[in-house]
């Protein structure tokens, strides 16, 4: 038995991609062992993993998938930590007035009634305190609650079953992204993680560990693209082209025109909410991570750093473990995509 003895996949499957990343360790020491990806042709109307109107997964479609990517990257390793997406999971947070230990759990069901957007019998919930304060006769509490609809799970559970995986745990992107993407000289501070992939964007707050507030929008890649579409009246591959050519590169006029109204979406929804937890918590958040696959797009750190003169940087995930260094170009420019996928797997090694 070596000192990598332990191994995981961590497995993000997104709307129009599969992100696979394995690694080993224990302790301290962690080592990429191999990853993968698979992406879905660029067409119009955009192909999706998921279905379209109920956002469930198609877990046959997905199984064949990962089936064709295992052996392509000569993956055998089937024990897996899987995401699931943002937009398929809801979270809320609410405050509890003092009461005992034992009045908690009772307590928390009550409000999730109250949150939650489903009934209770249709999801699966989780929760956990985020915040603690001892109050006679009892203690004060902030809960964080995050609740999956069961015919999520379902899908999940089918998709492991069709490929044989031996699911370590599941959790939602944000999670991953969290203990993926967060350095150690920020993790006792406020920080935004923003994730901007193909379906929708995710504005998160975390801090200590802890996540403290999330939202998501359909503003995404594909916005940008049909924007592209619309504006140059051009079809979807080469709106594509052009996004990822050009970017937000203000030379190239029409382009740039087409695409910063959607920047500036995204520039304000992360401000809403970083105020939004700057109101309810008395803290602000200058620090921004960024983190999905439009992380890439040129020009939209530096446009997103002065609308909201933040402290911007993009994702590094593959700085959390070790790997020989002539990847090290590579892996910096896949990070951003990668990140979901191997905060996962770094969840598999630790449980």
């Amino acid at each position: 038995m070596g000192i990598f003895s332990k191994r995981c996949l961590g497995i993000d499957i997104g709307a129009s991609s599969i992100k696979v990343v394995e690694i080993s360790g224990g302790g301290r020491r962690k080592k990429l062992e191999n990853y993968a990806e698979f992406q879905l042709p660029l067409q119009e109307p955009p192909l999706s993993l998921f279905h379209k109107k109920e956002l469930i997964l198609l877990s046959e479609e997905t199984s064949e998938i990962l089936e064709c990517l295992f052996k392509k990257a000569k993956i055998k390793k089937k024990k897996v930590a899987l995401s699931l997406p943002d937009f398929s999971t809801f979270f809320t947070t609410f405050n509890l007035p003092p009461m005992t230990e034992a009045e908690v759990p009772q307590a928390v069901e009550f409000e999730a009634r109250h949150h939650v957007p489903l009934p209770l019998s249709e999801v699966t919930f989780d929760w956990q305190v985020i915040e603690r304060e001892k109050i006679l006769p009892g203690i004060k509490l902030k809960i964080l609650l995050v609740a999956i609809p069961n015919r999520v799970l379902a899908s999940y559970q089918k998709l492991a079953t069709l490929s044989q995986l031996e699911v370590e745990g599941m959790e939602a992107e944000v999670f991953g992204l969290m203990r993926s993407s967060i350095p150690k000289e920020l993790n006792k501070k406020p920080v935004c993680l923003v994730d901007i992939g193909w379906e929708s964007t995710t504005v998160s707050i975390a801090q200590g560990g802890t996540l403290r507030l999330s939202h998501s929008f359909d503003i995404s890649g594909k916005e940008f693209t049909r924007a592209l579409c619309e504006k140059l009246n051009i079809d979807w591959e080469k709106a594509e082209n052009l996004k990822k050519e050009h970017g937000l590169d203000p030379e190239k006029k029409e382009i740039f025109d087409a695409l910063v109204p959607k920047a500036n979406e995204i520039a304000r929804e992360i401000n809403g909410v970083c105020q939004s937890f700057q109101q309810t918590e008395g803290k602000k958040a200058e620090d921004v991570i960024l983190a999905g696959g439009m992380v890439s797009l040129f020009g939209l750190r530096e446009y997103l750093n002065v609308q909201l003169k933040k402290n911007i940087q993009i994702t590094d995930p593959f700085a959390k473990v070790s790997f020989p260094s002539i990847l090290k170009p590579r892996l910096q420019k896949l990070g951003p995509s990668f990140g979901v996928a191997l905060g996962v797997a770094l969840r598999g090694i630790t449980t």
